[in-house]
């Protein structure tokens, strides 16, 4: 959908606060995932968490985010709507931990197009810290951030990356691209 932008980059960048700032001014958004998966299964002691099973838990990340991208389509499908990642964020991961997905899952994926543009904050190691749900170390953390920029270009998106600095100057960055 060529209103539906997505900001990804690696964990603990900034993502969910930029997506935040973007909401208070109006804007759709639509959370990450993957928070919402680790959180329930580990309230169940599940074991779809990316430190227990890795493809149990990709699986479900792509699952969220095709019926996040659906529920968006649904409702708001000429409205400029935020996602903090994408499904191919899902897919990033997948290749990541060496899981390769089915021909069928890559259809469904291909299926649900973002606008061209889409903004990665890169590793800002000054504000990343760890916690319950975010367990990845820095070094991790960078790599991740590579791998999403390199599957985006994969994919044929125009990766956008976001400067450090204070949110409002995030916020404007991502605005002014978007007109």
């Amino acid at each position: 959908m060529k209103d539906f932008f997505v900001i990804t980059g690696g964990p603990g960048v900034g993502k969910t606060t930029l997506l935040n700032a973007l909401s208070a001014n109006g804007y759709k958004t639509i959370p990450e995932a993957a928070r919402t998966i680790i959180r329930e299964e580990t309230s169940l002691n599940g074991d779809a968490l990316p430190w227990k099973n890795k493809q149990l838990y990709t699986d479900k990340m792509i699952a969220a985010s095709i019926l996040d991208y659906n529920r968006a389509t649904a409702s708001q499908p000429n409205e400029i709507c935020f996602f903090d990642r994408s499904i191919l964020d899902a897919v990033c991961y997948a290749d990541m931990i060496g899981y390769v997905l089915s021909t069928e899952t890559m259809e469904k994926v291909l299926n649900c197009p973002y606008n061209r543009k889409v903004f990665i904050l890169p590793p800002w190691k000054e504000i990343y810290q760890t916690d319950n749900e975010r367990k990845q170390d820095w070094q991790e953390a960078e790599h991740t951030y590579f791998q999403m920029k390199s599957t985006y270009e994969k994919y044929g998106y125009e990766v956008i990356n976001v400067p450090i600095g204070n949110i409002d100057e995030r916020k404007e960055f991502v605005l002014t691209h978007i007109k």
